[in-house]
């Protein structure tokens, strides 16, 4: 059984760690950003998500995020030692790109959950209260985000987020790997092909339709509750 080697407060930093550590002097030598474990083994999720998926997913993929970002960082921090602003500004897709998918792939990961461990069992309380009064229901919430997400040009995010100006939660969608900051991350859904292709084929709304059978609505609540 892999276990979750990653924190939920410690993925929501680490947008925010990455920038601090831009503007610092380099004084204390960096430790490198590692791929965390998942908490539930490859093949838990089946059959909504096969277990080649998830493996090729979480293996390849999401250490893909992790080396990349690693490696600008690096190259980022040799920039301003070098006083170097032109690889700095050059260097910021990198960072967007590869930061952006370790922080999506984090919070994606502890999303998920096996049914016998909860996952599909539907939110109550506040977060309940939250979705209803935006969407009039659960149901309609999640037949507006799965068309909105299904819209995606290519590849990118479907998220619910919290908006902290508004005090209200809302859909939002965000193409490549650029990670929510206009809100607080609750629950996010991968819509790239890698997500779902080995099992889905092309068929994207058939992978949302089902996707919601493996949320992990406590996650999303305790997400809510932290947002507030």
């Amino acid at each position: 059984m892999l276990r979750l080697a990653f924190p939920a407060r410690a993925v929501q930093n680490i947008y925010t760690s990455t920038l601090a550590r831009s503007s610092t002097s380099f004084t204390v030598k960096r430790s490198k950003y590692t791929l965390p474990d998942l908490p539930y083994d490859y093949n838990a999720l089946e059959p909504i998500i096969s277990a080649d998926i998830m493996k090729v997913h979480h293996e390849k993929h999401h250490q893909a995020y992790v080396n990349g970002l690693n490696v600008a960082e690096e190259k980022f921090e040799q920039a301003l030692k070098d006083k170097d602003v032109i690889s700095q500004i050059a260097l910021q897709p990198a960072l967007k790109f590869n930061g952006g998918g370790h922080i999506n792939h984090s919070l994606f990961w502890a999303n998920l959950a096996p049914k016998k461990e909860g996952g599909g069992e539907p939110p109550n309380g506040e977060l309940l209260s939250a979705i209803k009064k935006e969407f009039d229901s659960l149901e309609n919430f999640i037949s507006k985000f799965n068309t909105i997400t299904a819209a995606v040009q290519g590849s990118g995010w479907g998220w619910l987020g919290y908006n902290k100006t508004t005090k209200r939660v809302e859909i939002v969608t965000l193409p490549n790997q650029d990670p929510l900051t206009t809100h607080v991350p609750l629950l996010g859904i991968d819509v790239w092909e890698h997500a779902y292709y080995l099992q889905y084929k092309n068929a994207r709304p058939d992978y949302l339709k089902a996707v919601w059978e493996v949320v992990n609505w406590k996650t999303v609540a305790a997400r809510f509750e932290n947002a507030k």
